[in-house]
């Protein structure tokens, strides 16, 4: 993509507004992984050195379209000032004459973080008024917020038309050219391993990248749609009945010489998938009475053996309900399989993210997005409206 970046910018004395992503997860008012403030320091910290008068916007949470004190971003300013050894001024709102006089006279030893931006209905609504709203607060507009650069909002797409000089961040620059690096002339092998709950979340990017990959590895509920689809008995596992005809298509399309598609050769079974009652390993086929609740020993065995040949490898969704210990082995293997596979790897997705996390093996990542939606989308080869916006 031709797009600009902040460092090819001059900023001393200008005000830089950095569309950040601080969606961060509170309890009890306090912050509980700033991971995403942390990835949005790079640019933060590019603007104010270099002499910018440094405004920062983000959303938080669904407040609704109104004000909740429960999403105010002071957690996030307390955090900021903290990191950054500045002092962090949050505005009372994020447009207005109040707001934009403290845009023009901000001292440059500050920094302005603008309220939630959702407490408006505005935002979301990419409503023309509200934007210009915001571009009255900027110089130059800079776009660092990956994880919502698939939504068409007034801080992500609306402003930047009223902005004459704009540019993406470093974060958004590392998220761009490690996604492209999966579809654009990867290293080969390049193995895909998709999970989760649907189908129907997945069969873009499936359809976009099977010509495109060695191996796609499908597990977690979505799997059971596909092995229903291919003839399979799947118990009383979480079945897609609308998207049958399409993950038979995705399987024929692949015989005819797409990817090789790997469902699960087994799994573990349970009665209860509250993780109450007893479990077991089984075949291909379920029993009836049983749901699937995580890939089987053969089927780590086997996908291992993919990822540990491949030069490039993306992984999104976790292979089972991992988030009960007895089911998720199958999520902490794959995860110990990226980690090992001294391939280019790259994740995208919370639970995946969170599984990695639990596995102690995000530092041995090529790349952990920090956008599952937006990363999904990117790899279906949609326009984001973030990045479109932003295009020279």
């Amino acid at each position: 993509m031709a797009l600009r970046y902040i460092d090819s910018l001059e900023l001393a004395g200008i005000r830089a507004f950095i569309r950040a992503d601080f969606n961060v997860p509170l309890k009890d008012g306090r912050i509980t992984d700033a991971t995403r403030i942390e990835a949005a320091l790079p640019t933060i910290q590019w603007a104010i050195a270099n002499g910018a008068h440094t405004i920062l916007a983000s959303h938080l949470g669904r407040p609704k379209g109104k004000p909740d004190p429960k999403l105010t971003l002071r957690p996030v300013a307390e955090r900021l000032a903290e990191i950054l050894h500045l002092k962090v001024v949050l505005a009372p709102d994020c447009v207005g004459p109040e707001v934009e006089h403290m845009s023009r006279t901000l001292d440059r030893r500050e920094v302005l973080l603008l309220e939630n931006l959702r407490f408006h209905p505005e935002e979301e609504a990419n409503d023309p008024t509200f934007a210009r709203q915001l571009a009255a607060l900027a110089d130059v507009y800079v776009n660092d917020a990956f994880g919502a650069a698939h939504r068409a909002h007034a801080s992500t797409e609306g402003m930047a038309r009223y902005v004459p000089i704009r540019a993406a961040g470093f974060l958004m620059r590392k998220e761009v050219e490690a996604l492209s690096k999966v579809l654009v002339d990867p290293e080969r092998p390049v193995v895909v391993v998709l999970g989760g709950a649907k189908v129907s979340d997945k069969i873009k990017v499936i359809e976009n990248l099977l010509p495109r990959v060695d191996a796609l590895l499908i597990g977690g509920a979505m799997a059971y749609t596909f092995l229903r689809a291919a003839g399979h008995a799947i118990g009383d596992s979480l079945v897609e009945e609308d998207r049958l005809e399409v993950a038979r298509e995705v399987l024929a399309h692949a015989k005819q010489g797409g990817a090789t598609v790997q469902l699960p050769l087994d799994h573990l079974v349970t009665a209860d998938v509250s993780g109450a009652a007893p479990t077991r390993e089984v075949g291909t086929d379920i029993p009836a009475g049983l749901k699937g609740v995580d890939i089987g020993p053969r089927t780590i065995e086997a996908y291992r053996r993919e990822i540990a040949r491949a030069r490039t490898v993306f992984w999104n969704g976790p292979m089972g309900i991992f988030e009960v210990e007895a089911f998720s082995r199958g999520t902490m293997a794959i995860a110990n399989a990226l980690a090992d596979s001294g391939a280019t790897t790259v994740v995208g997705g919370g639970d995946s993210i969170a599984a990695l996390a639990r596995s102690g093996r995000s530092d041995d990542i090529t790349h952990i997005s920090t956008g599952g939606g937006a990363s999904l989308e990117f790899l279906e080869g949609c326009a984001l409206p973030g990045l479109t916006v932003l295009e020279q």
